[in-house]
């Protein structure tokens, strides 16, 4: 094997080829989550969606944690919140999502390997609860008056063809919008080294919970629900890292170990 593919370097810590190999791991697993989301049957998945949507909203009302019409209320009585909110629920999820764990990759590669291993078992739990417990996010529920930010934003309805391929608008419970923020925020906030940027990733998933509930497309409890996801996730992939922990264990720069 040529030595140049396996050289480490500033922007490539274990070179060339292992860079090549964890985008295409990560890429594998994403668009197969992605696609499959896509694929489950709205018809069929309808009325157990509403039902399950029906539950989650009853739950919320016994437990006074109802706050999703007020939340978006408030994004649009302040002025360009509700469009920041919806701007962020569209690209977020990928654009800060897969730049930050590029930045891990780079920065703190020691730590890449949980990271990549969290991701991919929350994937696999997500997906599942997207098949076997479709959900109907609140703006889609009738009587709550909630509105769908999304289209106000963008013009453009969820069944465009241009995204009905990869979109399942059941697909509320768990919220990953929010698992992802809390799979990259709290990382970063244990890796960074400067006060703003721990605080700046701690606070991130807030700010995401926030966005999925202002613009309709969670309820609190999907947030919870993806909260614990990542929980699960995080277990998996440290029981993983007893596998290889040179590899797969969390560490920061002076090689502390997640216990």
């Amino acid at each position: 094997m040529p030595a140049f593919l396996t050289r480490p370097s500033r922007w490539l810590p274990q070179g060339p080829l292992d860079a090549l190999a964890q985008i295409l791991v990560v890429m594998l697993f994403y668009w197969t989550y992605r696609y499959s989301r896509g694929l489950v049957d709205y018809q069929m998945a309808a009325s157990t969606a509403f039902a399950n949507a029906d539950w989650i909203l009853s739950v919320e009302r016994f437990l006074g944690l109802d706050m999703e019409l007020g939340l978006q209320r408030f994004a649009q009585w302040v002025p360009g919140l509700e469009d920041a909110s919806a701007f962020m629920y569209i690209n977020f999820q990928s654009t800060v999502t897969f730049g930050a764990m590029a930045y891990i990759y780079i920065a703190h590669n020691r730590a890449f390997g949980f990271v990549r291993n969290m991701f991919i078992v929350a994937w696999f739990i997500a997906l599942t609860c997207y098949v076997l417990l479709p959900t109907a996010p609140p703006r889609l529920v009738p009587g709550l008056g909630l509105e769908d930010s999304l289209v106000n934003f963008t013009g453009i309805p969820h069944d465009d063809e241009t995204v009905n391929n990869l979109f399942n608008p059941y697909a509320a419970v768990p919220s990953m919008h929010v698992g992802f923020a809390l799979m990259i925020g709290i990382p970063l906030a244990r890796l960074s080294a400067r006060r703003f940027t721990r605080w700046f990733w701690a606070l991130y998933p807030l700010a995401v919970t926030f966005v999925v509930m202002a613009t309709g497309n969670h309820f609190f409890l999907d947030a919870v629900f993806g909260a614990m996801t990542v929980g699960v996730a995080a277990l998996a992939a440290r029981n993983l890292g007893r596998l290889r922990p040179d590899a797969w264990r969390f560490r920061t720069a002076s090689g502390q170990q997640a216990s």
